[in-house]
């Protein structure tokens, strides 16, 4: 509806126009502000918004224009409601047209152990993100860096054979300081004896054997505990495998200028794009740093050509985006099709207590765990609730609270509310359907309007990479339709076809935006 009466506006006037929603929704259910135009028309604003009212006037899509100050506020006329209904109601709202390539990175945790609750806040975040933008008509991709190289992943087979010592062995229990703690770490151990037998844990040979053994079997529950959440991907990488493209990627860097040696270290001139000093990209010893694995693997993105590409990382990994750009400028790309969000950490409780960390995985809260104890509606619904870059606390037994506290259940009770309805009125679907929309009561009007401006909402949600944006038009939703249900009778109304028909479009409203954010819509409750 917004890009309908945008466009009407925009073609009338002959200017690309702005909508905003007045404050105070008796002013109309549209404004359009002036105040861009005075330079170019050399006009005060409340003249330019004047002249614009009576072009306007000719418009049937609207009524009762009027003007405040350098704002032309209007209503949206019942027959024009009545399409944008018809058409939202019949999916053809949805944009479709091919709006660019993204490559869009996210989670991309070590598979050294399971998934914790920091991780899970990037991965429902990239999951909606995506959702939204392929709802919208972006072609996104979306994609799963896996590090498996380096001592993290030679770490994991040592903490494994030790474990497996101590279990087939009799060796001392508590394993090497540099070893990964927890009880997952013998589960594994317990598994590759099943697998492997006993023999893997003769020698320590064998720890390579056991670190690719425990990487992907660490991979497989990462994946599960994603599938928790509705979250797949449609392509993972390899660091290791990367690795083999190292020197071709090395000699693109040389060439553009962005590295040098000293020390018996090979640096890259991080500093001239940004960060505060050049960084070492090969040791000593010959061996690549963590960071010469960031600058492969985004020489084999940008390799593949997307229009744009979006990185969703933990806030810790903030002074790694001037690095990674830089070395992309060194590589010949442009580093402005990269954008990098950062996702924070956050504080969980249970009954106002910290939440209990998990001996599975030794100090760390497990994403599984909340999952189990919440449900993967509540957990996705409220880590979408703020900004990913702000600070998350919240208390996992508020979320079990049937109230207007609790988001999960006050949005979709007001969903399961509207088919309760539906499943009590005498009235076909078919009946209300074909009921005109006309000389509606104002507070339904407004409910209407209001239920149609989601595809703003998704619009700007993606723009801003902010899916909270649509919780929060949601939450409203819920709410203005609560108050619309507490006011008014609806089954064995004058209006009763009338007004479910506008609550048709309200329940498919809210029922697309919960989709969109990976949450089930509930028919009852």
């Amino acid at each position: 509806m917004y890009q309908a009466i945008k466009d009407l506006l925009n073609k009338t006037l002959g200017f690309e126009c702005i909508l905003e929603r007045p404050k105070d929704k008796k002013f109309g259910h549209f404004a359009l502000p002036t105040f861009t135009f005075a330079k170019a028309l050399k006009k005060s604003p409340q003249e330019i918004a004047k002249d614009f009212a009576i072009q306007l006037e000719s418009l049937t899509e609207i009524t009762n224009i009027n003007v405040v100050g350098g704002y032309v506020n209007f209503f949206i006329q019942d027959e024009f409601l009545e399409k944008c209904s018809k058409d939202f109601l019949e999916a053809k709202t949805k944009s479709s047209s091919h709006k660019g390539k993204i490559l869009l990175e996210y989670v991309s945790a070590n598979p050294t152990g399971p998934l914790h609750i920091g991780h899970a806040r990037g991965a429902i975040l990239g999951d909606s993100i995506a959702r939204i933008g392929k709802y919208l008509g972006y072609e996104i991709s979306t994609e799963y860096y896996i590090n498996d190289a380096g001592v993290q992943i030679s770490n994991l087979g040592k903490s494994i054979y030790y474990a497996g010592r101590h279990l087939y062995f009799n060796e001392d229990k508590n394993l090497p300081q540099d070893c990964y703690q927890g009880e997952y770490i013998f589960d594994l151990a317990k598994v590759a004896y099943e697998e492997l037998g006993k023999d893997c844990f003769a020698s320590n040979e064998n720890i390579e054997k056991l670190s690719i053994f425990g990487k992907n079997k660490m991979l497989l529950e990462i994946q599960n505990n994603l599938a928790q959440v509705g979250i797949t991907f449609d392509s993972y990488v390899s660091e290791k495998e990367l690795y083999s493209s190292w020197e071709s990627t090395y000699e693109a860097l040389k060439k553009g200028g962005g590295t040098y040696e000293n020390e018996g270290k090979l640096w890259i001139k991080s500093s001239e794009f940004g960060d505060e000093k050049d960084r070492v990209i090969v040791r000593e010893n010959g061996e690549p740093t963590y960071l010469a694995g960031d600058i492969i693997y985004h020489n084999h993105k940008f390799q593949r050509n997307f229009d744009y590409y979006i990185n969703i990382w933990g806030a810790d990994h903030h002074g790694y985006i001037a690095r990674v750009k830089a070395a992309l400028e060194f590589l010949g790309f442009d580093s402005k099709k990269l954008e990098i969000l950062l996702s924070q950490m956050v504080a969980l409780l249970k009954g106002g207590e910290a939440y209990k960390m998990s001996k599975r995985a030794g100090n760390f809260i497990l994403m599984k765990d909340v999952v189990d104890d919440v449900g993967a509606d509540a957990l996705r619904l409220i880590f979408l609730s703020k900004k990913a870059d702000t600070h998350l606390e919240f208390d996992v037994e508020d979320l079990k609270k049937q109230d207007s506290s609790n988001p999960v259940y006050y949005i979709n009770y007001a969903h399961a509310r509207i088919h309760t309805l539906l499943s009590k009125t005498s009235f076909s679907k078919e009946e209300i359907l074909s009921t005109p929309l006309k000389e509606m009561k104002e507070n339904l009007r407004d409910l209407l309007v209001l239920a149609l401006g989601l595809e703003k909402v998704l619009e700007d949600s993606f723009a801003s990479r902010s899916p909270q944006k649509v919780v929060e038009f949601l939450r409203n939703l819920a709410g203005e339709f609560h108050h619309f249900y507490n006011e008014e009778k609806i089954l064995n109304s004058r209006n009763e076809k009338q007004i479910l028909k506008a609550l048709l479009v309200v329940a498919h409203s809210i029922h697309l935006g919960l989709e969109l954010l990976g949450v089930s819509a509930k028919k009852s409750m």
